[in-house]
């Protein structure tokens, strides 16, 4: 136990007890990517790596309707590849504040991954940005930022130039976060309040100002669409339960 806080394969271990999204691993910096896992750095770096994911992700909505492929716009396919990417990256980090206090942005140097269209792909972090830095409190942030920054502004950076407005992809990520907490108040009923708590923080930060607001019954509303209802024949899919267009 290093700072209070337990072995990282016990961390492993209560991070995938709260669910698919949360699982994670832990690597040392220093060893080599071995397959079959891949520097997820290689996604936001090598030229064309975003484009081919983007590709597989605009192909399945397109089976999945029944359409051609050019059917479903690209910037469609790139706002749900992206959503789905913010929320499995975002998750286990969610979950390492609202567990053991951990503040820190994580780059997409620091984590490894073994690729998929599922959004559930194995993730693992680079243990010597966990080490020594979760102490068991909720406190109001740390120099080294907040989840929201580091990797999550790589993939906004990257995905904005596929035409997908900055608004949406800041509704994503505030969207991925409101679904990190409600699954893990679900798994852990205990850390509801600190799930809240921590939830509050991030959604109050600047980069997801008017990205967010609450319907008259208290539930989540984003302020614009993850677009997913366009992958639909006609444009006529259905709408996300936090969809502003509800």
């Amino acid at each position: 136990m290093t700072n209070g806080v337990p072995a990282l394969a016990l961390v492993s271990e209560e991070l995938a007890a709260l669910g698919p999204y949360f699982g994670a691993a832990f690597h040392a910096g220093s060893e080599s990517c071995e397959a079959p896992w891949r520097p997820f750095a290689e996604l936001v770096e090598e030229p064309g790596a975003m484009a081919e994911r983007v590709a597989g992700v605009r192909g399945y909505l397109a089976a999945g309707s029944g359409q051609d492929i050019e059917k479903v716009e690209l910037r469609v396919a790139a706002s749900v590849a992206h959503l789905g990417l913010v929320a499995r990256v975002m998750s286990p980090l969610f979950g390492l504040g609202v567990l053991y206090g951990w503040r820190g942005s994580v780059r997409a140097g620091d984590l490894r991954w073994q690729p998929g269209l599922a959004s559930t792909f194995p993730l693992s972090i680079n243990e010597a940005v966990v080490e020594g830095r979760p102490d068991g409190r909720i406190t109001d942030g740390r120099p080294d930022g907040r989840i929201t920054d580091g990797v999550v502004t790589e993939l906004e950076t990257l995905m904005a130039s596929f035409g997908v407005n900055r608004h949406i992809l800041r509704g994503n990520v505030a969207s991925a976060l409101v679904g990190a907490g409600k699954a893990l108040a679900a798994a852990r009923p205990a850390l509801r309040d600190r799930a809240t708590a921590e939830l509050g923080v991030l959604l109050a930060r600047a980069e997801l100002a008017g990205s967010v607001g609450y319907a008259a019954d208290g539930s989540f509303r984003r302020r614009n669409c993850c677009l997913i209802y366009r992958a639909a024949p006609n444009q006529r899919g259905a709408l996300c339960g936090d969809c502003a267009l509800r």
